[in-house]
């Protein structure tokens, strides 16, 4: 195979389908990549700086908007897929809706066979709460690769970052299925977004 350049996504990315139940989902037929995290955690925001688009991934005030798995076509010809996860841990959110995107994301990572890996989103100003570790042992009992990505990198002082990142790295060596490094990102300032490309495109051909 040949090896894929982070040029792609100076390419043909294209919004595909919503699937708000797994029978909706979109034939298996190339290499999924998926992102999850927290609602308000930035997923979107990093989403279209990873596809160098303003408004590929759709950015909201209203945490918890995305409810459905939204899928993204990279290249053309079809090279791979984006999957926007639902965000999870929403508060405010009625605890029938909270179930129903449970199931839809655990239903999602466990039977899945084309998904490469999963990036799990932090927000560096909060670090790992007990919502993400649930989702982290969730991914380690589907067996899915994962790794955590810190979000919004240029809101905390350098200082309180580097604790953070060392918390959280502690606490991804102790699951199985996480990928031993950290990417720190900020879509604002596209800190980390050239190591995010090539950790997506890595992924993909592994």
């Amino acid at each position: 195979m040949t090896p894929l350049h982070p040029k792609l996504f100076s390419g043909p990315i294209t919004f595909l389908k919503s699937a708000p139940q797994l029978q909706f989902l979109p034939d298996p037929s190339v290499p999924e990549i998926a992102f999850a995290g927290r609602s308000n955690v930035g997923k979107s925001s990093l989403i279209n700086a990873l596809t160098n688009r303003n408004g590929l991934a759709r950015t909201s005030n209203t945490p918890g908007r995305t409810q459905e798995l939204n899928f993204f076509d990279v290249g053309d010809p079809l090279v791979f897929r984006i999957c926007d996860m639902p965000g999870y841990g929403y508060a405010k959110a009625p605890p029938k809706v909270v179930q129903k995107w449970r199931f839809l994301i655990n239903d999602y990572l466990r039977g899945r066979a084309v998904l490469k890996r999963t990036f799990v989103l932090i927000d560096s100003r909060h670090g790992i709460k007990p919502v993400d570790e649930e989702v982290m042992e969730m991914l380690d009992r589907a067996a899915v690769s994962y790794r955590v990505v810190l979000t919004k990198a240029d809101k905390v002082k350098q200082e309180a970052l580097d604790i953070t990142a060392e918390q959280v790295a502690a606490i991804a060596k102790k699951h199985p299925a996480a990928h031993p490094d950290l990417l720190l990102t900020s879509s604002e300032k596209k800190q980390g977004i050239d190591e995010l490309r090539l950790a997506v495109l890595e992924a993909v051909q592994s």
